[in-house]
């Protein structure tokens, strides 16, 4: 991560720092749950990954929620420190394009159903993940609003 990334972070950070464990605490059982329902496979650029992105960024709106007023801050939060992430730590275009779009995906999800319990939210994002579509470069994913997308099949 360069000192610009991790500046940026602090800025972040210091902003919304009630935001900082709820973000934390999302992030790491975020990671717990994927690595149940999916084993390694959501390391990797497929279904499972989308799955874990998608949840990631509900579960930082989900929790934050009780830190604020507003919807609105929490979302812009989770875009903030979701796309900070991927600066920080750059993947490949194609790859870029379908983390950014699952994270969006998540958020989409909170705003359409914020009082949902997490367990749901799990099982909905299941459910998203079979019916996740791949994407190459050539793929306009405004026409995937509403889907996950993967770049490699994998089997979940």
């Amino acid at each position: 991560m360069s000192i610009k990334h991790l500046l940026k972070g602090i800025l972040l950070a210091i902003r919304r720092p009630f935001f900082i464990g709820p973000t934390m605490k999302a992030t790491k059982d975020c990671i717990r749950v994927s690595t149940k329902n999916y084993g390694k496979l959501h390391q990797k650029n497929g279904p499972a990954n989308a799955f874990r992105h998608a949840l990631w960024n509900y579960m930082i709106a989900k929790r934050c929620l009780k830190w604020a007023t507003k919807e609105t801050s929490v979302l812009d939060w989770t875009k903030q420190i979701t796309d900070w992430h991927e600066d920080a730590f750059p993947n490949d275009a194609l790859a870029r394009r379908m983390d950014l779009h699952n994270n969006w995906v998540g958020r989409q999800i909170f705003q359409e159903n914020p009082t949902i319990s997490e367990a749901d939210a799990i099982e909905l994002f299941k459910k998203m993940t079979k019916d996740s579509t791949k994407i190459d470069t050539n793929s306009d994913l405004s026409q995937l609003k509403n889907q996950l997308v993967h770049i490699i099949s994998t089997q979940n």
